[in-house]
C-alpha cells in the first residue's frame, strides 16, 4: 500500500492576555535582591553568603534577546515575596489551567482548518511539563474537545512539539489515523526560579497546537511534511529534578534544582553545531538545498543561538523574514517557540516554498520537520 502523505492543515495559538515587561521584571527581582541581602547581611559580610546581583534591562536583553513575556498569573510573578504563578485550586469536575490553555489553541487550529471534533482521530499533548501525571492532560483536552478516539501525553521539554509532529505523521503514514491535534501548552513559569538572576527572565506562558492530517483531506492551502527528523544525546547541561520521587529525600524538596537549571554557556556551545548540522544534513537527505530555505521557524531560546544557527544553515546572516523571531515579545515558550513563529509567519510564503520548524533544548533534543507550502 502506497504511503499516505501527512500534511499541516493550520496551527492554533492560545496567549495569555497579561505580558510582564523587562522594566516590570527588573523592578521585582531588584526588589527581592535587595530585601535578601538586607537579611542576609551578616552571613555576607563574613563570606557565608553571596550577595546578590542587581538585574537590569540592559543585562536581560544583551543574555537573551527578550523584551516581554505572557504570563498566566502575572500579578504574584511580581510579588517579591511570592514570584511564582497563584490562582485558586479548581475541582477536578473543571477543566485544569493547561487543559484550557491546550482547548483553546486547538479550537483556533480546528476553525482555521474549517474541521470539527468529528473530523478528529487523535490529541497528542506535547510539552515540557504536565500539570499532573494522571488522568493524561491530552484525554482531558481530547473530552473537552468532543473527540472520539485516543489521546496520550508526550514529553521531551523543548522540543515536544516536533516529536509530536512526527509521532502524528507518523500515525497518518500507517493509516492509524487520518487527522491528529498536536497540543502543546506551555505554563513555563511555573518550572522557571524566578528568584535567579541568570533565569528569571527566560521564560513565557503560551499554548499552540498543531493540526496534522492526510493530504485526500486536507483544505487549500497547507503544508506538505517533506521529511521529519528527531535527534536525542543525553547531557545534564539542561535539567528540572522535580518529580513524584522527590518524597524519598524530603530534605531536599524545594531546592533550587527541583526548578529549571542550565549551564548556558555549555548549551549554547554544544546545541549550535548539534543543530546546525541536523538542518543541513536532513536538508541533503532530502535533496534540497539547506542555502536555498525560504525560512527558517526555529526555536525561541536564545536569539544569539538562532543567529548562529541561521548562518551557519543558510550561509549568510539571516533576514528576519529568513528566520523571524517572537522572542522578543513571548519569551521563552519552551516547546511551543517554533510553532509560534511558524503561526504568525507562515501566511506570505508561496507554492512551493519551502522551509524548517526546528526545535531543540533539554535532552539534549531537536527535532526538523521540513514543509513546503501546497496553495
Amino acid at each position: 500500500m502506497d504511503a499516505i502523505t501527512p500534511v499541516i492543515s493550520a496551527t492554533g495559538l492560545f496567549t495569555p492576555p497579561d505580558s510582564i515587561s523587562n522594566e516590570e521584571l527588573v523592578a521585582s527581582y531588584n526588589a527581592y535582591a535587595e530585601r535578601y541581602n538586607a537579611d542576609h547581611a551578616a552571613a555576607i559580610a563574613v563570606g557565608d553568603l553571596a550577595e546578590l546581583t542587581f538585574s537590569s534591562v540592559e543585562f536581560i536583553e544583551k543574555a537573551s534577546g527578550v523584551k516581554a513575556r505572557h504570563v498566566m498569573s502575572k500579578a504574584a510573578l511580581l510579588d517579591p515575596e511570592i514570584m511564582t504563578p497563584r490562582w485558586p485550586e479548581r475541582a477536578n469536575e473543571d477543566i485544569s489551567v493547561m487543559a484550557e490553555m491546550g482547548f483553546k489553541a486547538a479550537q483556533d487550529a480546528l476553525a482555521k482548518a474549517g474541521r470539527s471534533a468529528a473530523d478528529v482521530d487523535a490529541v497528542l499533548c506535547a510539552a515540557s511539563n504536565m500539570q499532573r501525571p494522571y488522568p493524561a492532560m491530552a484525554i482531558e483536552i481530547q473530552s473537552a474537545l468532543g473527540i472520539e478516539g485516543f489521546a496520550f501525553d508526550m514529553n521531551v521539554a523543548c522540543s515536544s512539539a516536533t516529536f509530536g509532529i512526527q509521532t502524528a505523521a507518523d500515525f497518518i503514514r500507517s493509516g492509524n489515523a487520518r487527522s491528529v491535534l498536536v497540543v502543546s501548552p506551555e505554563i513555563c513559569t511555573g518550572h522557571n526560579n524566578m528568584r535567579n538572576r541568570d533565569s528569571h527572565f527566560i521564560f513565557g506562558d503560551v499554548a499552540t497546537a498543531v493540526l496534522v492530517e492526510a493530504v485526500d483531506m486536507a483544505p487549500r492551502p497547507h503544508w506538505e511534511i517533506v521529511g521529519t527528523r528527531l535527534k536525542t544525546v543525553y547531557s545534564n547541561n539542561i535539567r528540572n529534578n522535580f518529580g513524584f520521587l522527590n518524597c524519598a529525600t524530603p530534605e531536599t524538596i524545594g531546592a533550587p534544582d527541583k526548578l529549571f537549571v542550565q549551564e548556558g554557556r555549555k548549551v549554547f556551545k554544544e546545541v549550535v553545531p548539534m543543530v546546525s548540522a541536523m538542518i543541513a544534513d536532513h536538508a541533503a537527505a532530502l535533496g534540497l538545498d539547506p542555502a536555498g530555505l525560504r525560512r527558517l521557524w526555529l526555536h525561541q531560546a536564545n536569539q544569539g543561538m538562532n543567529r548562529l544557527i541561521s548562518q551557519r544553515v543558510l550561509g549568510h546572516e539571516a533576514s528576519e523574514d529568513e528566520s523571524p523571531t517572537v522572542l522578543d515579545t513571548y519569551g521563552n515558550t519552551s516547546s511551543a517557540g517554533s510553532i509560534i513563529a511558524f503561526d504568525r509567519y507562515s501566511e506570505d510564503l508561496v507554492a512551493g516554498d519551502v522551509g524548517v520548524i526546528c526545535s531543540f533544548g533539554a535532552g539534549y533534543s531537536a527535532g526538523t520537520v521540513f514543509v513546503r507550502k501546497v496553495a
